[in-house]
């Protein structure tokens, strides 16, 4: 499944994505601590690192690759994860669940999220 539109909205720090049947409003701050790369996820199940620091990440590009994926360059440096459309069609179908599940590991870390901007 391809998106129809990718919008870039730095003022409200959203990425928009349209699907065929659904559009997803992504903050920043989501994608960036939900990076496929290595860095977020690991080499294997237990490898994941906990992303703190992220509540003012801008998106600064946007760089299509092939036909399948984005690569989102951030303005902390990241910019190795690769979002195909169907990762990003599932980051959308699981956010509330998603950002709950981390919300909970940045508590066990013990870690308080700044106020964002």
């Amino acid at each position: 499944m391809t998106p129809s539109e990718i919008r870039l909205r730095t003022k409200s720090r959203l990425l928009v994505v349209a699907f065929e049947d659904v559009e997803f409003r992504f903050s920043f701050e989501y994608l960036r601590v939900h990076s496929p790369s290595a860095e977020v996820v690991g080499h294997g199940p237990g490898q994941e690192t906990l992303q703190t620091g992220k509540e003012n990440v801008v998106i600064t590009s946007i760089d299509p690759v092939g036909h399948y994926a984005v690569r989102l360059v951030f303005d902390d440096g990241h910019d190795t994860g690769l979002y195909s459309w169907s990762y990003l069609y599932e980051l959308g179908q699981n956010m509330n669940a998603n950002w709950a599940r981390y919300l909970d590991r940045l508590a066990a870390a013990g870690y308080a999220r700044e106020k964002t901007e």
